[in-house]
């Protein structure tokens, strides 16, 4: 029967929007004729009767017609393979389960649906500046497939953050309106980066350092401790982080840009089944606030042991409205808030081919060589050219396309025909909508300046091969990562002579070379042919990325992803020859003709 106090959730905990029926393509929509929905409301009865086959009523006729008490004489029981008397168990009724939004459940069933309105950072911290509790964590979690350009730079400042300092007297605490906030920098997706646990965590002196880096001059001054890399998919570092919430406790809040696995995050490390859990001993004290009388809109959902979790999915902008979720008994909530604005590239692309641009799983690129007078096209809108140089100055550069994208490695001429979309442009498949080409436009000019050559020269410069230092080399080996937003990388990599970084070479000048190699690995500056600076100006190598509005471009030190990533080598081949001796019987073999 219909129970007529039954009405629809308040919200939808898919994706937070406040529940509604009037909109059909908004967020929030519930479809009343939709079965789901029919029975949460008890319209209509969920039918659990199993109807029986024709198979088993055969058999039962079968075993009915058969003496029993002939065979139980032989010491043969048929009494238990007769159906037992169906009654009904007595157990506990299951826990009713709330319906998704139509928009919701088309992004779990049939990966369609529109992106919400992205709200501003302004709106995020008014809504954090009204939470009930004393205690407050934010949890800025950033994407590894374009680390660091998910990072919002100031985040901290806006809402009152004071990142602990490098200065070890420094309070490591601070009440502001009878509260304290915290903030800790969490990298999602990190199995984008490499196969194995291990190796992700070998680079977490790389990513504490890009990171310094990219928060500017507050960078040097923090001490970046609360840097977390973890993998929801694969559960790398998610259980250390789950008791962490749970041991911190209050309001735990989930803030990053559209698409960086915040949902994904969320599901890992929210600590359910802890309802009856006793707190731990040292454990830091959540109160609400009782002078607070606004509570950031909508409430949270009832707390059980197993809550529902936000929807999972690829679209960027999945989550519309904060979902609390509340866990440990009153003890804390964790608060997945709406993604920021990320990137408008995807509206330079085809509608079609938009899931292109969303870095899934884990890539292995291929080696792609690029010669004088070659550039590398990604998906037919992005191109990457090595700025000409003299003709006895060519130098040949390895690309690495860690994107969804495909890369086309091609002449220089007619990649600028297919990004341009001219006339005579060749048959290479450009994924942007008609009409971009009048709007590439040059993003910049990289100099390629990371120091690579102990990584990427093998026995020559390991301890138990060979062991020469790297300023014994005749060569250096240059790398730079070229980011693009929301889509992944491409990894950059040169082998330069060291005459040809610094033409004008002097006996004097020698230590000033050397101290120089030293610290390739500063941050490049943007390439500036005019400038006439005094003493030795390396003539690094240079790049040329053009883009649709010149945009949606970064860079950053090298993470040197090909040498974790190389594709396997097949087993089944035969191993290639052996060159050893090979010269000696060619001579030997010259001699013996010559002697006849």
């Amino acid at each position: 029967m219909h129970d007529p106090s039954k009405t629809l959730p308040l919200q939808c905990h898919g994706c937070g929007a406040l529940s509604q029926t009037t909109v059909p393509d908004e967020a929030g929509y519930f479809d009343v004729s939709r079965k789901a929905v029919r029975q949460y409301l008890g319209l209509e009865r969920e039918n659990d009767e199993r109807k029986p086959r024709d198979t088993d009523s055969i058999v039962q006729q079968a075993l009915q017609s058969v003496d029993v008490a002939a065979l139980e004489r032989q010491g043969i029981n048929l009494k238990a393979l007769l159906p037992e008397s169906t009654q009904r168990t007595t157990a506990e009724p299951a826990t009713e389960k709330v319906p998704l939004c139509d928009r919701c459940h088309k992004l779990v069933h049939h990966s369609t649906g529109n992106s919400i309105y992205h709200p501003s950072i302004e709106s995020l911290s008014d809504t954090i500046e009204e939470s009930p509790y004393k205690q407050n964590h934010v949890y800025h979690v950033l994407d590894a497939a374009d680390f660091p350009m998910s990072l919002l730079p100031r985040l901290h400042s806006l809402l009152d953050v004071t990142l602990r300092t490098q200065n070890r007297r420094a309070k490591p605490v601070k009440f502001q309106h009878g509260r304290r906030t915290e903030m800790s920098f969490i990298i999602s997706r990190s199995d984008l980066l490499a196969p194995r646990k291990e190796q992700v965590d070998s680079l977490m002196p790389y990513i504490t350092e890009t990171l310094r880096e990219a928060l500017g001059r507050v960078g040097g001054r923090v001490r970046l401790g609360n840097v977390h890399c973890v993998s929801a998919k694969r559960g790398w570092w998610t259980k250390e982080l789950k008791e962490e919430i749970w041991k911190r406790g209050g309001a735990g809040w989930m803030v990053g840009k559209a698409n960086v696995g915040k949902s994904q995050l969320f599901e890992a490390v929210f600590p359910k089944g802890r309802m009856d859990w006793e707190a731990p001993k040292h454990h830091i004290s959540v109160n609400r606030d009782p002078d607070s009388r606004i509570r950031p809109p909508p409430p949270p959902q009832p707390e059980t042991n197993y809550p529902s979790m936000p929807t999972v999915s690829s679209l960027p902008g999945t989550t519309a409205s904060p979902i609390r979720v509340p866990f440990g008994a009153g003890r804390g909530e964790l608060i997945d808030l709406p993604g920021l604005a990320r990137t408008d590239l995807e509206h330079h692309i085809a509608p079609e081919k938009r899931d292109q641009l969303i870095m899934k799983s884990r890539i292995l690129p291929e080696q792609q060589v690029l010669k004088p007078g070659q550039s590398l096209l990604l998906g037919g809108f992005i191109r990457i050219t090595p700025r000409n140089v003299a003709p006895d100055q060519e130098l040949v550069f390895l690309a690495y396309a860690f994107t969804p994208i495909e890369a086309h490695l091609t002449a220089t001429d007619k990649a600028v025909a297919v990004q341009t979309e001219a006339e005579d442009r060749p048959n290479v498949e450009n994924i942007a909508v008609p009409g971009t080409g009048a709007k590439v436009k040059h993003a910049g000019a990289f100099q390629v300046r990371y120091d690579v050559t102990k990584a990427r020269t093998g026995p020559l410069t390991r301890k138990e091969a060979v062991g020469l230092k790297v300023d014994r080399l005749p060569y250096r080996v240059l790398g730079l990562d070229v980011l693009i937003e929301g889509c992944g990388w491409v990894e950059i990599a040169v082998q330069v002579r060291t005459r040809q970084l610094f033409p004008e070479r002097d006996d004097s000048l020698s230590g000033t070379i050397e101290a120089q190699m030293q610290t390739l690995d500063l941050r490049p500056e943007p390439v500036n042919l005019d400038k006439k600076g005094g003493g030795m100006e390396a003539k690094w190598p240079v790049i040329d990325v053009y883009s649709p509005e010149g945009r949606f471009i970064g860079y950053r030190p090298p993470m040197n992803a090909w040498q974790m990533n190389k594709p396997k080598a097949d087993p089944r081949k035969r191993p290639r020859k052996s060159m050893k001796g090979v010269k000696k019987m060619d001579k030997a073999m010259r001699r013996a003709r010559e002697g006849e």
